[in-house]
């Protein structure tokens, strides 16, 4: 009997036990709504826009610029260290070298039959004219789907010593200009395939052949008709200054958190040497660092281990972040579960895109790997809550996403446009001006403070916020089952236009690429 009772007697002390131990017991879900809305509420545009200023205040006094190998690059890279190694963040510089390239030259003028000047900007990593530009004929190479990517585009004789006008579309860039250089072309100018300017890249210094430049869709038409009227003789001046530097990431990561759970957001840091990159891409850059140091002031133990990432040279083909992966063993990317990019985030006339990890859209590149769908799900339900309109821009591999995609890892983020021209469709649910470009200061000196976008700022800190909080504790959206974003998409988007929103983001996002 005294065995009995003693059981009896402890029997509700176990239970108790039991009851609490399931009450301690962690709730992820719980956890990352909570810390979720704390930064939402902590993070701000207003608050921001100090680091933006700071980003400015740089530029001005390193050349106007912070271009990868710059002094203002450094400057800018040592600002966002000192902040968050004071946050108590494991801070590291990732170094890598590359080829830094100015541009010191690049003009286009029409000398014949009628002399008027044009617009032509130089693709980086381009051979150089000769001061003072060189002077010949134009010659157009027909079009097709892949105009000017085979030898059997140009005929025979009918390039040598003459500049070929070739359209853009089929391959890349570096290709069509090895393809004109082999006909004997001794320059290459590519027109757009699409409205906007053409800012392209050969992708290696070492594939330059011929000084080449992108001019746009409406003065690639224009030449045709000219030199299809009759002979046409255009002055082109390309010159590039190209020299080995080294430059470097920096990578910040939580103290604590699981190392096996590891949740990675990044922006690019680097400008163009044209001016101060505040939009493209300080507005990402001070986005990510203004929630990285909410983080840290939560003082919040974080279930997944948390890592930022500030790339370098980005401008120059996502060499920042293609040295990163590359550097990565197969443990430490199996380490990485998400990784969400923030690049341009207060275009002046913006629209809100967010990636399309699904391929609902349909356009361009097919969907990112397994979790992106989800990535996406999570950044397009957290503005429907805020009832903040969105639509998809493609996965083009224009941005630093582009190397994780490449290995496997899910990837997601937000971007407001760039040089491509706001429809009247997009402005009936942005605001903005309709046939204008998102960011008309895309790549140019008048990238400044007055070229960003409050509203969008703020709306994308918040996206930024919410993606930390939630993915910090709790990594089960990305393994629930994939639901497609078309019928929620077609729901939102007023007067049938399903998918634009989706094709003019994709075709005018940075076209610092490779590819055609």
């Amino acid at each position: 009997m005294a065995v009995a009772a003693a059981t009896a007697l402890a029997a509700p002390l176990l239970l108790s036990a039991s009851s609490a131990s399931a009450h301690n017991r962690p709730d992820p879900a719980k956890d990352a709504a909570k810390l979720s809305k704390k930064l939402v509420k902590e993070a701000s545009g207003k608050d921001a826009y100090k680091h933006l200023k700071k980003f400015q205040d740089i530029a001005d006094s390193a050349d106007g610029h912070r271009a990868a190998g710059s002094l203002g690059h450094d400057a800018s890279a040592a600002y966002v260290y000192s902040l968050l190694k004071k946050a108590g963040y494991d801070v590291s510089y990732d170094s890598f070298e590359f080829t830094y390239i100015e541009t010191q030259a690049e003009t286009l003028k029409v000398t014949a039959p009628t002399p008027r000047d044009s617009e032509i900007t130089a693709m980086s990593y381009t051979k150089s004219t000769p001061v003072g530009g060189i002077e010949a004929g134009l010659a157009v190479v027909p079009v097709d789907a892949t105009t000017g990517c085979e030898a059997t585009d140009y005929a025979a004789g009918a390039f040598t010593g003459k500049i070929a006008l070739i359209q853009r579309g089929g391959c890349d860039f570096a290709t069509k200009q090895q393809m004109a250089a082999g006909a004997g072309a001794v320059a290459a100018i590519v027109s757009n395939n699409t409205e906007g300017a053409l800012s392209g890249t050969l992708g290696d210094p070492a594939a330059g052949r011929i000084p080449t430049g992108g001019i746009t869709q409406a003065e690639g038409a224009k030449l045709a008709a000219e030199a299809a009227a009759g002979p046409v003789t255009v002055s082109l001046d390309i010159r590039q200054l190209q020299e080995k530097r080294t430059t470097r990431n920096v990578i910040a990561e939580t103290k604590g958190g699981n190392a096996a759970n590891t949740v990675m957001l990044g922006s690019h840091l680097d400008s163009v040497t044209e001016g101060a990159g505040i939009n493209d891409n300080a507005s990402g850059s001070a986005g990510l660092l203004e929630v990285a140091l909410d983080l840290a002031k939560s003082r919040e133990k974080t279930a997944n281990k948390v890592r930022f990432a500030w790339w370098s040279a980005e401008e120059l083909g996502l060499l920042g972040a293609e040295d990163y992966v590359k550097g990565l063993s197969p443990e430490q990317a199996e380490q990485i579960k998400l990784y969400l990019n923030f690049d341009m985030i207060a275009s002046p006339n913006f629209g809100q895109f967010v990636y399309d990890g699904d391929d609902s859209d349909a356009v361009g590149a097919g969907p990112g790997p397994e979790g992106s769908a989800q990535l996406e799900k999570g950044i397009t339900d957290f503005l429907d809550s805020k009832n903040y309109p969105h639509e998809g821009t493609d996965f083009t591999g224009r941005s630093d996403y582009g190397p994780f995609i490449e290995i496997g890892i899910p990837s997601g983020g937000t971007f407001t446009g760039a040089e491509g021209i706001k429809t009247e469709a997009q402005a009936a649910k942005f605001g903005g001006e309709a046939g204008a470009a998102y960011d008309p200061c895309y790549h140019a000196a008048c990238d400044n403070l007055d070229n960003i976008n409050k509203e969008a700022f703020d709306v994308n800190i918040d996206v930024i916020a919410h993606a930390v909080g939630q993915y910090a504790h709790d990594l089960s959206a990305l393994t629930a089952k994939a639901k497609t974003q078309t019928l929620a998409k077609a729901e939102r988007t007023t007067g049938g236009d399903t998918g634009v929103g989706a094709s003019n983001a994709h075709d005018h996002e940075h076209t610092h690429e490779t590819r055609s």
